[in-house]
């Protein structure tokens, strides 16, 4: 079974998500800020990791880059999550070290479709 780092920082989607995950059978750790994402991403060694870009004390974009660079972390796939639709702001979230990119709200079929293409 795949862990799944999901670093969200509200509670509704943070519940929704994870019950959802769960039932398709992946272990889902879960960070409520991009300091706490970083934190558990290392502790916990997650296969995948599902980053809120909108965070509190340290955002979605600095956590990733923070990440990349970390011991061991850097092959781990992130895929940014985030309402802002834009084409800028998925060049930002691959500039930042993100490896996918899905919107919010998280549509489930795509974002299931991507995370099994990262872990099989």
């Amino acid at each position: 079974m795949a862990k799944l780092l999901l670093v969200e920082d509200n509670e509704m989607n943070r519940d929704m998500l994870s019950r959802r995950l769960s039932r398709k059978g992946y272990e889902v750790v879960i960070a409520e800020d991009g300091s706490q994402g970083v934190e558990q991403a290392v502790s916990e060694q997650p296969d995948l990791i599902l980053m809120d870009m909108s965070l509190p004390v340290m955002d979605g974009w600095e956590a990733t880059r923070t990440l990349k660079e970390e011991k061991g972390m850097g092959d781990v796939p992130v895929i940014a999550l985030t309402a802002h639709a834009m084409a800028q702001d998925r060049d930002k979230a691959l500039e930042a070290g993100c490896d996918e990119f899905a919107t919010k709200p998280v549509e489930m079929p795509d974002l299931l479709e991507k995370i099994q293409r990262f872990v099989s």
